[in-house]
């Protein structure tokens, strides 16, 4: 069993950064796949980032240049550093990690807006 606990969402003007982090319970998290999906009023949950075990990482295009993902495998953590941001990134964050099936956190509000 796996509990995902996200944090670091809020409100945050256009251009202004946040970074989520996402705390896993359980064991072997280290090298269990993880990342983040968003999912915006009124649209599907996509992907966002996502990174393995080794650290490989995989953004979708939308975010390229502008968001980081990255792990601390001793705190059990994972984050989403998020800059330049913008009005069209407002959503539900969700964080996953996939220990052979796929568990999923509660999410976190971010809002981007002047």
């Amino acid at each position: 069993q796996v509990e995902l606990v996200e944090s670091g969402g809020g409100l945050v003007q256009p251009g202004g950064s946040l970074r989520l982090s996402c705390a896993a319970s359980g064991s072997a998290f280290s090298i269990n796949d993880a990342g983040w999906y968003r999912q915006g009023p009124g649209k599907e949950r996509e992907l966002v980032a996502a990174i393995t075990g080794g650290g490989r990482t995989l953004y979708a295009d939308f975010v390229k240049g502008r968001f980081t993902i990255s792990r601390d495998n001793a705190k059990n953590t994972v984050y989403l550093q998020m800059n330049s941001l913008k009005p069209e990134d407002t959503a539900i964050y969700y964080c996953y990690t996939d220990p052979g099936s796929r568990y999923w956190g509660q999410g976190t509000q971010v809002t981007i807006s002047s």
